[in-house]
């Protein structure tokens, strides 16, 4: 069971890291001091899925750690 949960761990992981590159908002240091995009920004399309996706993988991710974490005692 622990095994699984391990190879889920890393598959999970994998694809966290691929949704977080392929996102490009604030690739640069202006979007920390405010430069960059000067108004309101609404996400649309294929932008607005990877970061649904972004999100439900790093809720698995974590909910998939504390389970690990329980079963190893």
């Amino acid at each position: 069971m622990q095994k699984i949960i391990n190879i889920a761990e890393i598959v999970i992981s994998l694809l966290l890291i691929i949704s977080i590159l392929l996102q490009n908002r604030g690739a640069g240091l202006s979007g920390a001091f405010g430069g960059g995009f000067g108004g309101y920004y609404t996400r649309r399309g294929f932008e607005k899925f990877l970061v649904t996706f972004s999100i439900i993988l790093s809720s698995l991710f974590i909910i998939l750690a504390i389970v690990n974490l329980i079963l190893a005692k």
